[in-house]
């Protein structure tokens, strides 16, 4: 048996799968025979992601760095499958532009730390326990290669939230570890989502595609392979990695 594209019988909870890379994660999760659980806050994009998935897919909504709305969404999830064997805490946004250090104000810092870290600290937070108790779960976490690697261009905030996951879920697989948890995080760059289809002009994307040694930029289903292979028993020997879904343009 193919043991990576195989997650039957696990349930498997992605947030911030309303669209983008939780959305294909979570379609590739459920084509791989997972019990998906979908989350965001856009009721009418979870919809019509429900709608490819095909079947009785739960969908829960609410807002991750508000803990009342994670066990609001807990006590759903268990009333339905009763346990989550994997979750993915993709769910993180940002609308800050880069920005001189100087000219950031505290309000912006503390809104993208709050919805790129904080958010998948209270997620974990809250799903762990479960997991622990059966002694069997795989967290995965989203970074981003603006965490990875310093430039000009970058959201200082955002990437200083992004490279905090890194290390936080390196923590988690130490501690969780023992419990036979496993935890790693994924860290993609310059993915072509449909929001980054719609404002980056094809001569840009161009430009971009051949600044990566592979010559192209990353698709959804590129960072959904990852997440299906660090999901799955393929990878039951592999904890506290970060993998650089990135055309190689993240080279130590």
């Amino acid at each position: 048996m193919d043991k990576t594209a195989n997650l039957k019988g696990r349930v498997a909870l992605v947030t911030g799968s309303s669209r983008g890379l939780g959305a294909a994660i979570a379609t590739a999760f459920a084509a791989a025979g997972a019990q998906v659980v979908l989350h965001g806050r856009d009721e009418a994009a979870l919809a019509a992601v429900r709608a490819r998935i095909g079947g009785d897919v739960l969908v829960v909504t609410g807002d991750v760095t508000d803990t009342a709305d994670l066990d609001r969404m807990h006590d759903q999830i268990m009333a339905r499958h009763g346990r989550v064997d994997i979750l993915v805490a993709s769910a993180g946004n940002t609308t800050s532009r880069p920005a001189p250090i100087e000219d950031i104000t505290p309000e912006s810092w503390r809104a993208d730390i709050e919805q790129n870290l904080t958010s998948t600290f209270l997620t974990v937070r809250r799903f762990l326990p479960g997991m622990k108790e059966r002694r069997t779960g795989t967290i995965i976490t989203l970074s981003s290669a603006a965490g990875r690697k310093p430039s000009e261009r970058t959201i200082v905030a955002y990437a200083a939230a992004k490279a905090g996951l890194q290390i936080f879920t390196q923590d988690l697989a130490a501690q969780a570890g023992p419990f036979g948890v496993r935890a790693n995080c994924i860290a993609p760059e310059t993915i072509m989502t449909e929001t980054n289809q719609g404002w980056i002009p094809a001569d840009v994307q161009q430009k971009l595609a051949e600044a990566h040694p592979l010559r192209r930029l990353g698709t959804p289903e590129d960072v959904a392979a990852a997440a299906l292979f660090l999901a799955s028993d393929a990878s039951s020997w592999i904890t506290g990695v970060i993998v650089d879904v990135a055309g190689g343009a993240v080279l130590a």
